[in-house]
């Protein structure tokens, strides 16, 4: 095995070479194993792409790391479905990460609702900042998106420079359709969030997430009222 692929050594040449012999989604989490072994993680939204990740990485590492970005304001059934994933996944290391600040000591020094008032400050200290502390023990990640999403994601590779965190993000289901993820989902008989079934294709915090109507973007009920549409790890 050659010289294992970081953040450093990543080079235009290596990223083409790449992207065109992985040809497809269990090649590039095999690859990705291969390459890191116990340094890389998969920082998971579960939501209906992160069920469908999820079971895809167990079936290359049972004892996979996951991290799920606790902000202390996600909606119950959130929690919920961890409890379940964890249950189905035994042998998987989901870590809760939690923000630096308890929502009580963000209020007194930001004062009391933060998201309602500068929801990227509150995303930077509450899911930016936790995340890019659990970079910095790996030198890869998993992402579940998908190019079919827009915004931005058109463009993403299976292996691509993630220059925010400096570290390589690795995302297997970009070329995976909405109906893609659900047919898996329901063929596999995976638990998954029962607010999906209430119009909530998107689920963040409870707060700043709202069902949307049919035909409308997946991700408008995200940060409604403001010019806002990602929480911030996506965006170099």
């Amino acid at each position: 095995m050659g010289e294992k692929l970081t953040y450093e050594s990543f080079s235009s040449k290596k990223h083409k070479k790449l992207n065109d012999e992985l040809t497809d989604f269990m090649a590039v989490i095999k690859w990705a194993y291969q390459e890191y072994q116990d340094r890389i993680l998969y920082s998971c939204s579960f939501g209906a792409e992160g069920i469908v990740l999820i079971d895809l990485i167990s079936k290359i590492n049972p004892r996979a790391k996951v991290v799920f970005l606790d902000t202390d304001l996600h909606f119950k059934e959130t929690y919920s479905l961890i409890d379940r994933v964890k249950q189905k996944y035994p042998e998987l290391n989901i870590k809760m990460t939690r923000p630096l600040l308890s929502l009580e000591q963000q209020a007194k020094s930001y004062g009391d609702k933060l998201w309602e008032r500068q929801p990227n400050l509150c995303c930077q200290m509450r899911k930016v900042k936790p995340l890019e502390q659990e970079l910095l023990q790996v030198d890869a990640w998993f992402s579940g998106l998908r190019r079919e999403q827009g915004g931005g994601r058109e463009n993403t590779e299976y292996i691509n420079l993630d220059n925010k965190f400096k570290r390589i993000k690795i995302c297997p289901l970009i070329k995976w359709t909405w109906d893609d993820i659900w047919n898996y989902i329901k063929l596999n008989d995976l638990p998954y969030n029962e607010l999906h079934d209430k119009n909530y294709p998107s689920i963040g915090c409870e707060m700043c997430t709202l069902p949307v109507n049919v035909g409308e973007d997946s991700r408008s009920g995200r940060w409604v009222n403001f010019d806002k549409r990602e929480c911030g790890l996506h965006q170099t």
